[in-house]
């Protein structure tokens, strides 16, 4: 049973920065090289909503609301994927999960977490 675990997040200004890490925990190293990250973001009244993902040979992309503003990286010694986010917007206000992809029928959440952009 794949488990992630999710940290960072808060509250910040406008302009401001965060990390967010998600960490897959009892997943072995060979395992977390097979699948692709993603972070996701739902906003109140919103559907849910990729921002960016990362696959099993680091190729990344990005929503185009947060091009040039967030970064996806992993860590595979440390079993992490982060999402740093610079520049922030009241529009990024939302509840941030990571997933983890392999194949077509295989994804797995973190328990999300709070991101309020305010000031």
């Amino acid at each position: 049973q794949v488990q992630l675990v999710q940290s960072g997040g808060g509250l910040v200004q406008p302009g401001g920065s965060l990390r967010l890490a998600c960490a897959a925990l009892r997943m072995i190293l060979s395992e977390f090289w097979q699948y692709a990250m993603e972070w996701h973001r739902q906003a109140p009244g919103h559907q849910r909503e990729l921002v960016a993902s990362i696959t099993p040979d680091t190729s990344t992309n990005y929503a185009d609301s947060v091009k040039g503003r967030f970064t996806i990286s992993k860590d595979n010694t440390k079993k992490k994927v982060f999402l740093q986010m610079n520049n922030l917007k009241p529009e990024d206000t939302a509840v941030y999960y990571c997933a983890f992809v392999r194949g077509a029928n295989e994804k797995h959440w973190g328990q999300g977490t709070q991101v309020t952009v305010s000031s």
